[in-house]
């Protein structure tokens, strides 16, 4: 575990709380080795790869595993220090048709990945996603849908682990399946509301992750966007890039990396009118109290 009383904030920078490692390397063809290279150089404090399927961590430990190998030893070594891993399950239509078997999977997944010694820090990513699913499910499904969330909710409680929310125009539901399980501690992530809905969420004791998607807004709606970044408290606040997709611009369009993170901390320190650096150093505590202290 990391402390941050024994740790210079001048050599760590830029965090990114939620990428999709195979997803980069076997989907996009990207050289992963590169990439971690990258972030260890420069001294990365965390990197946090997210799982989706019931069945994909340990196949996503290996993608990072390959890589890896590849590196010199002195990125090696940083690179096992920064890389994390969460393992959940996404509301795809066959996760949720078969939903106590799959969190049956994932359980017994996370307990294999424990067992070898390596340690998953969040429950996710999980929730609700009615962008996809709003005009072609039917009632039932979209009941299933929350039972599969509130599943890994409670599932998190029991591991008291933090949770990576997905949720896409799915907030009111969203909020009732938290509410019915009870378990506060996690963030949504690539918040995609505005600032009444953050507010509740907020209340609740939730973290709120901006990734690249913050710099697609329209010049008319720039001000608004500017003022949501702003209203999240310092001590809330977490930034990341789901990578490879939502690649922040002027890099819209091409395969997202986590290195394209320090994009998105710079554009956001900007619209709060202080240096990325900083922003850096306060995200970096936010992690280290969600990930890493819990009691």
């Amino acid at each position: 575990m990391r402390y941050f009383s024994k740790i210079c904030y001048n050599f760590l920078m830029f965090s990114d709380t939620h990428f999709h490692f195979r997803h980069i390397v076997r989907d996009r063809g990207l050289d992963g080795t590169k990439i971690l290279s990258a972030l260890a150089e420069r001294n990365t404090f965390f990197a946090l790869d997210i799982g989706t399927e019931a069945d994909d961590l340990i196949e996503r430990h290996s993608f990072i595993l390959d890589a890896l190998e590849k590196l010199s030893d002195d990125e090696k070594s940083k690179a096992k220090r920064f890389l994390h891993y969460s393992a959940g399950i996404w509301p795809s239509e066959e996760e949720i048709a078969e939903r106590e078997e799959r969190v049956n999977i994932l359980t017994g997944k996370i307990a294999r990945f424990e067992k070898s010694g390596e340690k998953i820090v969040a429950i996710g990513e999980c929730g609700l996603d009615h962008h996809w699913i709003q005009n072609e499910f039917d009632e039932k499904t979209l009941k299933g849908e929350s039972e599969l969330f509130e599943m890994q909710l409670s599932f998190a409680r029991e591991k008291n682990l933090p949770v990576v929310i997905h949720s896409r125009e799915a907030f009111d539901g969203t909020v009732d399946s938290i509410r019915n399980v009870g378990w506060n501690c996690g963030v949504i992530h690539c918040f995609s509301y505005g600032i009444k809905e953050a507010r509740i969420f907020l209340d609740l004791g939730w973290h709120i992750a901006f990734g690249g998607a913050t710099t697609y807004a329209k010049k008319s709606k720039m001000d608004e966007m500017k003022e949501l970044l702003r209203f999240v408290p310092d001590d809330m606040i977490l930034l990341e890039t789901d990578a490879p997709y939502l690649a922040p611009v002027p890099f819209r369009g091409q395969t997202n990396t986590p290195i394209l993170v320090e994009t998105v901390f710079r554009f956001i320190a900007d619209a709060r009118s202080i240096s990325a650096e900083n922003l850096s150093e306060i995200v970096d505590k936010n992690i280290q109290k969600l990930f890493f202290e819990r009691t």
